[in-house]
């Protein structure tokens, strides 16, 4: 079923995800703190993380920073509180793929975990069964089986979220995709989330490809509307 790591410094909270995880099947593992955490992911990996954002010794975000370095791929979910925007907004920007406000309902979080696992699986499959199909644009190139992209022959490593949106955009170059259109990308099985949400995944992306290449242009911004990919694309 897969391993759950819950990292948060409020016992009664991890006691109570664990409690409805483990009702489902998963196998569940605590941590107080985020360097506790860090420690026990380097000897063995978790299949998916809940993450508390404050936390003493290592913080929340730091713990994502540090699983990104490692992994694009691993399912990261955010605990926050309703009022911390700024947070949240950053958990997703360092490459947490969702999250929830405090307090939040089990069935709720139960859902989430299992929107990312059968997200991942269906990835799986792909890259067990199906030859390697590929999307180019430009010096774009997408592998849709692997969920890699390489951009002038060098690979940006992305979220799997942060690729179905980037695959939304370069399927219609030059088309305008609203923020509903690449939620629905991002999130396929019925989750909701924000605009904000949705700004938070491209704004990363772009970052990540002007890592690579510091004239990367090609994902503009239509105010009022969304996002379309190829307007800054070499003819």
């Amino acid at each position: 079923m897969g391993r759950i790591a819950v990292v948060d410094d409020e016992e009664n909270i991890r006691e109570t995800v664990a409690f409805a995880l483990k009702r489902e099947g998963w196998s569940v593992e605590l941590y107080a703190d985020g360097l506790e955490a860090w420690e026990a992911f380097l000897e063995s990996p978790p299949d998916l993380v809940i993450l508390d954002i404050i936390m003493p010794r290592v913080d929340g975000l730091e713990l994502c920073r540090r699983i990104r370095k490692t992994s694009e791929t691993l399912p990261i979910i955010f605990l926050t509180s309703r009022d911390d925007e700024f947070d949240r907004v950053l958990g997703l920007e360092l490459g947490a793929d969702d999250y929830l406000c405090k307090p939040f309902s089990m069935r709720e979080l139960v859902a989430r975990v299992k929107v990312l696992f059968r997200r991942l699986a269906a990835t799986k499959a792909k890259r067990e069964t199906e030859p390697g199909d590929r999307i180019r644009a430009g010096q774009l190139e997408l592998d849709l089986q692997r969920y890699e992209a390489t951009w002038k022959g060098e690979r940006v490593g992305l979220t799997v979220t942060e690729f179905m949106m980037l695959r939304a955009l370069v399927r219609h170059p030059g088309h305008v995709k609203t923020r509903e259109q690449l939620m629905k990308e991002g999130y396929p099985y019925d989750t909701f989330v924000s605009d904000r949400t949705v700004d938070s995944h491209v704004k990363r992306l772009r970052r990540k490809f002007e890592s690579a290449d510091p004239s990367f242009d090609a994902i503009e911004t239509v105010y009022g509307l969304g996002y379309r990919y190829g307007a800054g694309e070499p003819k």
